[in-house]
């Protein structure tokens, strides 16, 4: 006998909150060193997987785009600020919104919370690549989805501090 119902257990997704995408996780041993405290490698891990999540959310299906020799995107330069610590069993929220959305990268920002605590914050720059490694302009459908999270003009021209997207710089 077979069971068609859909199974009630189902990968975990962030949500998109105004222009922010909220991704939640919960810090487990593996995460943290011996004393308890997340390694500080995992923020990096943490920000990726929030930021896939974000294009699932966003509906861009980078599989599907690297299948059809369309691209994908890539990390071409990010940097960390460690804040505070987080600690085994914490729950902890990745926020990430669009700096700046160019036709072949764009710039998020991403800031890991446990409560009102910054725990650490990143700015990433990605780019799209063909599948053989050379820049490529973004699918104008991925630029506009992006450009749905974005607080600054996408021209870059803001020249004022980077700020969150509840205002705090």
């Amino acid at each position: 006998m077979t069971d068609t119902s859909p199974s009630p257990l189902a990968p975990q997704s962030g949500v998109i909150d105004g222009k922010v995408h909220r991704y939640p996780l919960r810090v487990f041993y593996e995460d943290t060193d011996a004393g308890g405290v997340v390694y500080h490698a995992n923020y990096l891990r943490w920000f990726e997987r929030a930021r896939s999540d974000l294009l699932d959310v966003l509906g861009i299906d980078q599989r599907t785009a690297l299948e059809a020799g369309t691209g994908l995107y890539t990390v071409a330069e990010a940097n960390l600020r460690y804040l505070a610590p987080a600690r085994l069993g914490d729950a902890v929220v990745i926020e990430t919104w669009a700096e700046t959305v160019g036709r072949v990268s764009a710039t998020l920002r991403q800031t890991a919370r446990c409560g009102a605590a910054r725990l650490c914050e990143a700015t990433v720059k990605v780019g799209f690549i063909s599948p053989e490694g050379r820049p490529r302009r973004q699918p104008e459908a991925w630029q506009r989805a992006f450009a749905s999270l974005e607080p600054i003009s996408a021209t870059g021209a803001d020249t004022g501090p980077v700020v969150g997207p509840e205002g705090q710089e």
